[in-house]
């Protein structure tokens, strides 16, 4: 299958990219992930992905950085795990609309990695993407390629982050709740 695999990070891309090359389908790459804060992790991200990209020969959609969009959507809820929820399906939507309008036979999405996500709803969110957009969404877990993708990245020297992304998650990792209850 002609397949667009929704992107979070490069170090979370090396084990999906590898399976499904593996099993014969033709993967494009897609980066949209308007959550990630601050902009330099964005960034830090971003080049990580683009120098896995030139090292494997792989072609990688990058769209743009609405973040304040993003965020006025993410601040109507802020709690676990509605907040993630909403943050799955910014995405997804915006990979299966890209998928369908471009001749993909399927998308899918590196979050499928990640020991840290609520797999099951990312499943039901990409499904019903898929549904909306008329092109389905390719589910695999991939969780256990999880430490793989890792060796990878330690491998290519790529950058690997300390938290999801968004700005919520952000002040919680770095002790953001403990001063709020203080």
């Amino acid at each position: 299958m002609k397949m667009l695999v929704h992107i979070c990070c490069a170090p979370c891309f090396a084990y999906p990219h590898k399976r499904l090359m593996e099993e014969g389908h033709e993967v494009t790459g897609y980066w949209y992930n308007p959550n990630i804060h601050p902009y330099m992790e964005y960034m830090a991200r971003k080049e990580a992905l683009q120098k896995y990209a030139e090292i494997e020969e792989v072609e990688v959609i990058y769209e743009g950085y609405d973040f304040i969009d993003y965020l006025k959507m993410q601040l109507q809820n802020v709690e676990r795990p509605q907040r993630c929820i909403n943050c799955y399906s910014y995405r997804l939507e915006r990979a299966a609309k890209y998928a369908k309008q471009h001749g993909f036979d399927a998308f899918t999405t590196t979050l499928l990695v990640s020991h840290h996500q609520y797999h099951d709803s990312i499943k039901k969110v990409g499904e019903e993407m898929g549904e909306k957009y008329g092109i389905p969404f390719y589910y695999e877990d991939f969780r256990p390629g999880y430490k793989q993708g890792k060796a990878i990245a330690k491998a290519y020297s790529l950058y690997s982050q300390k938290y999801c992304g968004c700005l919520i998650s952000e002040w919680e990792r770095f002790g953001g709740m403990k001063e709020a209850t203080r």
